[in-house]
C-alpha cells in the first residue's frame, strides 16, 4: 500500500540551547522536546526509583532469600526483553552475593508463554524456594497459585498490561499496575529488572549488606549495555527515561566497555562496535537473540549474553546467526503464502477489509509475530497470524492455534481483544499484550469466528483516516545539508526508536540510475541542484521497478553514512519511491 506522506508542522522552540543546528531543533522539537535537559540524557536525570511501586516489598523478600541462600530460579522469556532481562538478573544476583541461583525459559513449542503451572513443577523438583518472573508474569495467574500451592514465593517483574485480576504474588513490580505512580509507563522488561536491581543495591547498603559480607558494592552501570539492548528490541517507545537508558548503554558499547556475547553479536552483524546506533539493537543484534527463542531455545541467547570470554561468545552468536537466517528462510515463505490466501480472498491495496487475521497449518509459531508485522506494513491493517500449537492432529477441531498480533496507529490491540474476549467469553483461550503487540490462543474450531469478529470490531474501533498509511516527514533538506556532516549530527542527535522516530526528509530528485541488487532491492543514483546522491530501497516491487520511464521521482529517505572499504559516504534510505 502506497503511503501518503505529511509533513510535520514547523515547530521552533526557542528553549532548546543554541548551539544546535536549527533543523535539529525543529526535529526535537516536533517531537515533544521542549527544554535542554530531556536531550541531556544524564544517568542523573532518570526517575526516582522509590516511585516505582512494588519494590519494597520485593526488596524485602530477596533480602530473605539471600540470607538463607534459598535457591532463587529467574523465570524468562522467550524474546530478546526476556533474553536480556535474564542475563541481567543472573549478573546482578552474583553481584549481590547470591551463590545459588539459575533461570528457566519456557520452551514456546512444549510450555507456552510465562510462568506457567508446568514451569512451576519443573522449578520446584529442582528444589527452587523463589521464584522471580522477568517480562512475564503479570498475566500469569494459575501459574502464580500453583507456585503458592507447593509453598514457593514469588516476585513478578514485567511490564505488560495487567488484567482485571493480578497474581497472588509476593510482590509485583510493573510500571503499569493500576496504584504505580512511576512517571515512565513505557519500560520494557529488562528495564524493570534493571530498577530492581537498584533499588536491591539500595536496600543491601542501607542495612550494611556489603560490609558485613565483605563484597564490593557492585557498578550496576555494567548492566546498561544489557537494558539498552532489550529496551530497543522490545520496540517499547522511547521517552526520555528510556532514551537514557539506552544513550548510556550505548556510550558503555562504543567506549569498549560491554559483555563478550554483545561483542560477538557486533562483531558477527557486521556492525562497527565505535559506531553503534540504537537501530542496529533492534535490525541486527536484537533479531539474532530472538532467532534462538523462534526456532529453536532462548537459553542459547541468553547463554551468549552470558558468556565470560570471547572466543566461547564468537562460537555461539555464530549460531545465533546461522538460527536467524533459518528464521529468515521461514519466514519469506510463510509471507508469499500470505500473501497468496489475501489474493485468493481477492485482497488487495484497493479492497482490504479492516483486519488480517490468517492461519495456516504448516505455519511455524515462532516466527508468526514478525510475518503478521509484515502485512501490517506492507498493508496498514490490524494483523494477526496464526500456527498450530504443537505438531498434533489438526483435524480435531479442539486443537490449540496460537496468533501473534501486530496493530497500526488508532487500534489498541489489547483492548480490542479483551473486548472479543468479553462479548465472546469463550472464543479466546488467553491473551495478553500492548496497544501495537499482542499474542493470544484460540481453537481451531473457532478459527473463522474470531476472524469474523476480529475483523467486525476493527472496523467500528478504526476511523476512515486510520486505514491510510502515512509517512510522516521532517520536510525537505538542502543540498549544503545532505553532506557527511549534517549526516553524523543527526546520528549523534539520537538515540533514535519507537515514538521518538529517527528524522525522515522528502524531496524531488532526477533519477540518474537504477539498478536492482540482491534480489528486490533498488539501488539508485539521484540529482538535486547538481549534486548527486547514492540511494538504496530496499524490498522494492519489482514489478514496478527499474521503471525506464521515470524521469523524476520523490523520494522519502532518511540521512545515512554509509561504511564500505573505509570510506564513508552519504546515502539515501528510501521509505517511499514516487514518480512524478
Amino acid at each position: 500500500m502506497q503511503k501518503k506522506i505529511v509533513r510535520r508542522k514547523t515547530v521552533v522552540d526557542n528553549h532548546l540551547p543554541d548551539h544546535l543546528h536549527s533543523k535539529i531543533k525543529q526535529i526535537y522539537a516536533a517531537r515533544g522536546v521542549s527544554s535542554a535537559q530531556e536531550i541531556e540524557l544524564k544517568v542523573a536525570q532518570l526517575h526516582a526509583i522509590d516511585s516505582l511501586a512494588g519494590l519494597e516489598q520485593a526488596c524485602q523478600v530477596l533480602h530473605q532469600a539471600l540470607l538463607t541462600n534459598s535457591h532463587i530460579v529467574i523465570i524468562g522469556d522467550f524474546d530478546a526483553d526476556g533474553a536480556t532481562s535474564t542475563a541481567l538478573m543472573m549478573e546482578a544476583l552474583t553481584a549481590l552475593g547470591s551463590t545459588n541461583h539459575h533461570f528457566l525459559v519456557p520452551n514456546r513449542f512444549e510450555y507456552g508463554y510465562g510462568l506457567t503451572p508446568e514451569i512451576v513443577d519443573i522449578a520446584a523438583s529442582q528444589g527452587a524456594k523463589l521464584l522471580i518472573t522477568v517480562d512475564n508474569g503479570i498475566s500469569c495467574l494459575a501459574g502464580v497459585k500453583r507456585a503458592k500451592e507447593l509453598g514457593l514465593q514469588v516476585i513478578i517483574t514485567d511490564h505488560h498490561l495487567p488484567g482485571k485480576s493480578l497474581p497472588i504474588a509476593d510482590a509485583i513490580v510493573n510500571p503499569n499496575q493500576n496504584d504505580c505512580s512511576f512517571a515512565s509507563k513505557a519500560l520494557a522488561g529488562v528495564g524493570v529488572a534493571f530498577y530492581f536491581m537498584l533499588a536491591m543495591r539500595k536496600y543491601l547498603r542501607d542495612i550494611n549488606w556489603f560490609a558485613e559480607k565483605q563484597i564490593p558494592e557492585p557498578n550496576l552501570a555494567t548492566l546498561l549495555d544489557l537494558v539498552a539492548l532489550g529496551t530497543v528490541a522490545d520496540v517499547v517507545s522511547l521517552d526520555a527515561n528510556n532514551r537514557i537508558l539506552v544513550e548510556q548503554g550505548l556510550k558503555r558499547i562504543r567506549a569498549g566497555k560491554t559483555r563478550p556475547g554483545i561483542q560477538a553479536l557486533i562483531e558477527i552483524s557486521g556492525r562497527n562496535q565505535q559506531r553503534l546506533v540504537a537501530s542496529d539493537f533492534g535490525f541486527a543484534l536484537g533479531p539474532r537473540i530472538n532467532a534462538a527463542g523462534r526456532l529453536d531455545d532462548m537459553s542459547f541467547g541468553i547463554n551468549c549474553l552470558l558468556a565470560t570470554d570471547l572466543m566461547s561468545a564468537r562460537v555461539m552468536a555464530a549460531e545465533l546467526d546461522d538460527l536467524n537466517k533459518s528464521r529468515r528462510e521461514i519466514e519469506q515463505g510463510m509471507q508469499l503464502e500470505a500473501e497468496n490466501i489475501l489474493k485468493q480472498l481477492n485482497f488487495d491495496d484497493e479492497n482490504l477489509p479492516n483486519a488480517i487475521a490468517l492461519f495456516h497449518k504448516d505455519w511455524h509459531q515462532g516466527v508468526i509475530g514478525i510475518v503478521a508485522g509484515r502485512l501490517k506494513e506492507k498493508f496498514h491493517r490490524p494483523s494477526i497470524v496464526f500456527a498450530p500449537a504443537k505438531d498434533d492432529d489438526l483435524h480435531q477441531g479442539e486443537q490449540e492455534i496460537k496468533g501473534s498480533a501486530r496493530s497500526i496507529p488508532g487500534l489498541h490491540i489489547r483492548d480490542l481483544l479483551e473486548h472479543i474476549s468479553t462479548i465472546h467469553p469463550e472464543l479466546i483461550n488467553k491473551f495478553g499484550g500492548h496497544a501495537m503487540a499482542a499474542g493470544l490462543s484460540i481453537k481451531l474450531k473457532d478459527f473463522e469466528k474470531f476472524q469474523t469478529a476480529f475483523e467486525t470490531l476493527s472496523g467500528k474501533w478504526l476511523k476512515e483516516e486510520d486505514l491510510t498509511g502515512v509517512i510522516l516527514s521532517d520536510g525537505e533538506l538542502s543540498v549544503n545539508e545532505m553532506t557527511l556532516d549534517f549526516a553524523e549530527v543527526v546520528r549523534g542527535a539520537g538515540p533514535w526508536g519507537q515514538n521518538f522516530s529517527e528524522p525522515l526528509f522528502d524531496d524531488e530528485f532526477s533519477l540518474v540510475q537504477q539498478r536492482i541488487v540482491g534480489e528486490k532491492h533498488l539501488k539508485i543514483v539521484v540529482q538535486k541542484q547538481g549534486q548527486v546522491f547514492d540511494a538504496i530501497a530496499f524490498n522494492i516491487d519489482i514489478k514496478a521497478w527499474p521503471n525506464a520511464k521515470a524521469n523524476k521521482i520523490h523520494l522519502a529517505y532518511r540521512l545515512d553514512v554509509n561504511e564500505f572499504r573505509g570510506k564513508r559516504t552519504v546515502q539515501l534510505m528510501v521509505e517511499s519511491i514516487t514518480t512524478i
